[in-house]
């Protein structure tokens, strides 16, 4: 009984092995790709044959990158080429399927049908046609084609570099402003508005006849309205779109500065965030605007120390990574140019912890703005009344070894300046004040 079901055990084994041995030695049987049906750049199967004016096939993701580096000329024939616009190949990609159907027992899977991507014309002629609709104050037009243009641009990276190298960027700002100027307030011209920014965001960053557009007194007034009650999306658009135009154009910060609720809905962004990008697109708008040299800076900064953005910086600053680090930083250096601000910052017990934390441990922008930080705040504590609260936590914390650690593995020559002065402010005080010992700082290793 025993004997029998070895036996058939053994058998089943024998028969499983002859079969795996026949399944190996049948895929060692090399399989070769006909000539044409490789890419004579990459030398692979072409997935998306497409034939140049030379009447040359390529794969399309070959022959885009040999057009997009600089070439005009088919790499075989080395002829210039008429027109740089790939034709789609079908009948050759046909047979490359039928080929890939038939060697499907070796493994060849069959290439997808690819989507053809949208030519130069196409964007073309959507972009008259949105010109159009505008000028006719055709809203439901002009959110179909707009709505498209955003399907196109996401369904590949070409489809979107075609459209950004169109001009979409300015035609788009163009339609913005001016259905942001109408003075119908109903819901379909809202949501065209909402499209429309949101297409905005995929074509950047805009040029300058764009960012003129988009900068207008109206466009701004709706992106701030969308920014102060709008849905998270459109909050979102709005706070991408305003960096753009803030970083690109320093006249635009006083105009958005001015705007009733501009301040309060990017001191929002920070204080209850929907994404990291959105809040590091609201740290950078007010950035520009506690630093740039416009009438209203002080003003704002002042308004902005009353809504608590100085301990909402610190607090974002203790588990912060770099970027949102770097921007949080810069945002309390323009605040500590204002006598409130830098009261504020002086009165907040995690500052200059906080501060001295930051140096040589994230980058070097960050290492700049803390020292900026701290160099503003020991001239007015200096000179206050309670002069020296500030050195002595600094001391306390070890600001003195890491800035003398800083001036010894080298910096920006301002930076350099400022740490030198902090340093001779916390020497005059050493002697009567406790801090740590430098031994703490011997493998402190500079991160850049």
């Amino acid at each position: 009984m025993i004997s029998t079901w070895r036996r058939r055990m053994a058998a089943r084994r024998a028969r499983k092995l002859k079969l795996r041995s026949g399944e190996e030695a049948y895929d060692e049987v090399e399989l070769t790709i006909p000539s044409e049906f490789k890419c004579p750049i990459s030398l692979d199967l072409m997935k998306d044959p497409v034939t140049l004016s030379s009447g040359i096939t390529y794969d399309r993701e070959s022959i885009e990158t040999w057009i997009e580096a600089g070439n005009r000329t088919c790499p075989i024939t080395n002829r210039p080429l008429g027109s740089l616009e790939p034709v789609p190949n079908h009948m050759i990609r046909r047979v490359i399927q039928d080929w890939c159907v038939e060697n499907r027992s070796h493994g060849i899977e069959r290439i997808p049908t690819p989507r053809i991507p949208v030519s130069s014309m196409e964007v073309a002629e959507m972009l008259d046609k949105v010109s159009d609709a505008c000028k006719t104050k055709d809203q439901s037009v002009c959110r179909k084609l707009v709505v498209k243009m955003k399907a196109l641009s996401k369904e590949s990276e070409r489809n979107k570099k075609c459209f950004k190298s169109n001009g979409t960027g300015s035609v788009l700002a163009a339609a913005f402003e001016a259905f942001s100027k109408t003075s119908s307030l109903d819901e379909e011209n809202d949501a065209i508005l909402k499209e429309i920014l949101s297409a905005l965001t995929m074509m950047l960053p805009l040029s300058v006849e764009a960012t003129s557009c988009l900068g207008s007194s109206s466009s701004l007034h709706c992106m701030v309205g969308f920014l102060t009650s709008g849905n998270l999306s459109s909050r979102w658009n709005s706070a991408f779109a305003l960096r753009e135009i803030v970083s690109s154009d320093k006249r635009k910060v006083e105009a958005l500065a001015e705007i009733e609720g501009a301040s309060e809905s990017l001191f929002k962004l920070i204080k209850e965030p929907i994404c990291p990008v959105a809040t590091k697109s609201s740290l950078i708008c007010i950035y520009h605007m506690v630093t740039s040299s416009h009438p209203a800076k002080h003003l704002v900064i002042s308004r902005f120390v009353q809504m608590g953005l100085v301990s909402l910086l610190v607090e974002t600053l203790v588990d912060a990574d770099r970027s949102m680090s770097e921007k949080a930083l810069g945002v309390l250096d323009g605040i500590c140019d204002n006598e409130e601000g830098k009261e504020a910052v002086r009165d907040n017990s995690l500052a200059v912890p906080v501060l001295v934390k930051k140096l040589l441990r994230v980058s070097e922008l960050a290492t700049e703005f803390s020292v900026s930080v701290l160099w503003q705040l020991m001239a007015i504590s200096e000179s206050g009344e309670d002069g020296g609260r500030v050195l002595a936590e600094a001391l306390q914390v070890g600001a003195f070894q890491k800035l003398l650690l800083l001036l010894q593995v080298g910096c920006g020559e301002r930076t350099k300046e400022k740490a030198t002065q902090v340093v001779k402010l916390l020497n005059l005080h050493r002697e009567r004040l406790e801090c740590i010992d430098s031994l703490d700082f011997k493998d402190l290793k500079r991160p850049f």
